[in-house]
């Protein structure tokens, strides 16, 4: 067994034992795996369905219905824009199509250089103060496409 692959069996080992005496636990589970690994590894599925004697079908599913967890690693920056409808009442269309534009991404798809992520999420909790953007889980409100310029310029982006 390699070294990731022995990595992603403790995580998962931990997190089951961790949450064992809980009713339901997946969702808990797989929050600390993404929490520690920064994704949900499909290796983890089989030993989760074991462990919690669930198909692989039904981790599956829960892992993919769940916009939060990710199945593969993310990049250094992950970059998430609110596509709820407080933001887009103020114009978050235009701020979508800058940052998707400078940063050359689509929601979902990571740099090749592995640095940037970008997400798509249906509410941050910052609607009064709309258009939000959150970065590494820094909640950034009222951003305009050239305040996103600003944020995207400390990580080298200029095009």
């Amino acid at each position: 067994m390699n070294d990731d692959a022995e990595k992603i069996r403790r995580c998962v080992a931990g997190a089951v034992q961790k949450f064992a005496g809980e009713p339901g636990p997946l969702i808990e589970i797989l929050h600390a795996i993404q929490d520690e690994l920064g994704f949900v590894p499909a290796a983890a599925v089989p030993q989760l369905a074991e462990a919690l004697n669930l198909s692989r079908a039904e981790i599956h599913g829960v892992i993919s219905f769940y916009h939060h967890f990710r199945e593969h690693a993310a990049g250094r920056y992950v970059v998430q824009l609110c596509r709820a409808e407080a933001c887009q009442s103020m114009n978050a269309r235009a701020l979508e199509e800058f940052v998707r534009g400078k940063l050359r991404l689509n929601f979902g798809d990571t740099t090749p250089d592995g640095r940037i992520t970008l997400e798509s999420v249906y509410c941050l909790g910052n609607c009064a103060c709309a258009p939000a953007m959150m970065v590494n889980g820094e909640l950034h409100g009222r951003v305009t496409p050239e305040r996103a310029a600003e944020i995207v310029k400390e990580w080298g982006v200029t095009a």
